[in-house]
């Protein structure tokens, strides 16, 4: 016997309608389950899974209404389809406001039951589908996220696949915003460490006594308002990675316990005499030029050699341009699993911005821009009106930018041609440059020159100045 389409309960109270839509629903090829009050309905949904629930508006003591109530309560995303024959707005709006999947009205044309239970089970499958793309999304490892066929972005995920396996600590540096947090996640997921903790603080965001008793705990006493023991996030993070967001903002007093760490896998809490022993795998991050502070006297060369055993280094997004349009659109899928929602589009002109764009929040920014996008734009494909102004001011410039360093390069053809400086020379290469700046404008670059167009024009002849002016 062929596995039924899907479980129905139908509840109402009267028995001739459960009845019909039990005949009809069992034809039609589903498993259909019935109860005439709301006491019955609730306890057949304890015990049973159901797909789709249809129950009248209208029933003796407690109403349809209220059952739908209970349902959302233990199965927020459960279909319920309410039927009554008092057609009211009031009870339809108040029925859909509660969260019901759709609104009949008795007499109903069987045709219309198939209809409403179809798209039920059409939206609560799209609905457990999405479920568990979040569930994907959440459980993956983060390198699936570190997106990008550009040769750069390969050989950090190349990289971070070797040293992941290894208990080797780990220095990632790059700009702010470029996914340090997100490629220590990935070493740690990757790693023998994946079922232990993964801890992260950033060393910037507190000041110095308070980020001490974090890392390292204390003990009752050991300061005024220590009114009892305290574990570090050190210990909270034993068996598992601990990961230091901008170490080049520590103290020297918190470098040398760090240094420690590294060197016995032991700390001491603040107050305490007794050594406290861990097994913790530390990667630690920076996004700025360590090795310069180290050089300056700024951190500790011994902590930053026992850091930088492994080099991992992000590049800003400018640097990999080519990558963007690949990087937005994962951002817009993950966007739009979380919301249950189609995945947005980019136009081509709004493609051709964030190509453009100087990005100098890297990914950081470039997700702030999507979100901002997605929550404006009311269609399936963002638009430049999406978008910030700044990022379409930054193309703009670009474009100009592009222009000058071209005809920057004509002049520069131009004078690379000279061997000596003759004064038709000179004369020549100021030509250009005059025409350079008034945008190819002759008449305008004549009367800078302080001369006739028509001279102008002799002069450009003369000099064989035509084949650069199409670069203006």
């Amino acid at each position: 016997m062929p596995q039924a389409k899907a479980n129905i309960l139908v509840v109402d109270d009267e028995e001739s309608i459960c009845q019909l839509l039990d005949i009809m629903l069992t034809e039609d090829g589903y498993w259909v389950g019935t109860a005439q009050n709301v006491d019955d309905a609730l306890k057949r949904l304890e015990i049973e899974p159901y797909d789709v629930v249809i129950a009248d508006i209208m029933m003796p003591k407690i109403d349809g209404l209220s059952l739908l109530k209970d349902i959302r309560k233990f199965d927020p995303h459960l279909p319920v389809i309410l039927i009554t024959a008092y057609a009211s707005l009031g009870s339809a709006v108040e029925a859909l406001r509660q969260g019901a999947f759709d609104y009949i009205t008795k007499p109903f044309q069987l045709d219309q039951v198939r209809f409403a239970v179809k798209s039920a089970l059409e939206t609560g499958k799209l609905r457990r589908e999405n479920k568990i793309l979040r569930q994907v999304i959440k459980q993956a490892p983060d390198l699936s996220r570190f997106v990008g066929d550009s040769k750069v972005i390969k050989d950090v995920r190349e990289l971070v696949r070797r040293v992941s396996p290894t208990q080797s600590t780990v220095l990632i540096t790059g700009e702010s915003g470029t996914g340090k947090e997100l490629i220590a996640h990935s070493i740690h997921q990757l790693s023998n460490r994946a079922g232990g903790k993964f801890v992260t603080i950033n060393c910037a965001a507190l000041p110095e006594t308070l980020l001490e008793s974090e890392l390292f705990g204390y003990v009752k006493g050991a300061f005024t308002g220590a009114d009892k023991d305290k574990d570090g996030l050190f210990r909270t993070a034993d068996g598992g990675t601990f990961f230091l967001d901008e170490v080049g903002e520590t103290s020297p007093a918190i470098q040398a316990k760090l240094l420690r760490i590294l060197e016995t896998s032991e700390f001491t809490p603040l107050g305490s005499t007794n050594p406290v022993e861990i097994d913790v795998r530390l990667i630690a991050a920076t996004n700025k030029d360590i090795k310069k502070m180290v050089d300056d006297g700024r951190f500790r060369g011994d902590l930053y050699y026992r850091l930088n055993v492994i080099h991992v280094h992000i590049p800003p997004l400018r640097e990999h341009k080519e990558d963007i349009i690949q990087i937005a659109r994962i951002i817009l899928g993950i966007h739009a699993a979380k919301t249950d929602e189609e995945p947005k589009k980019l136009s081509p002109k709004v493609e051709e911005f964030f190509k453009s764009a100087k990005w100098e929040g890297n990914v950081r920014e470039l997700e702030n821009v999507l979100e901002r996008s997605v929550l404006l734009c009311k269609r399936d494909t963002i638009k430049p009106e999406h978008i910030p102004n700044y990022l379409r001011k930054e193309t703009r410039q670009s474009e100009k930018s592009i222009k000058t360093d071209e005809h920057g390069a004509a002049y520069t053809e131009i004078v690379k041609e000279l061997k000596i400086m003759p004064i038709d020379e000179i004369e020549k290469a100021y030509v250009f440059w005059t025409l350079v700046q008034t945008g190819g404008n002759k008449s305008e670059a004549a009367r800078k020159l302080g001369i006739d167009l028509s001279t102008l024009y002799r002069k450009i002849e003369k000099y064989g100045l035509k084949k650069y002016l199409d670069s203006i």
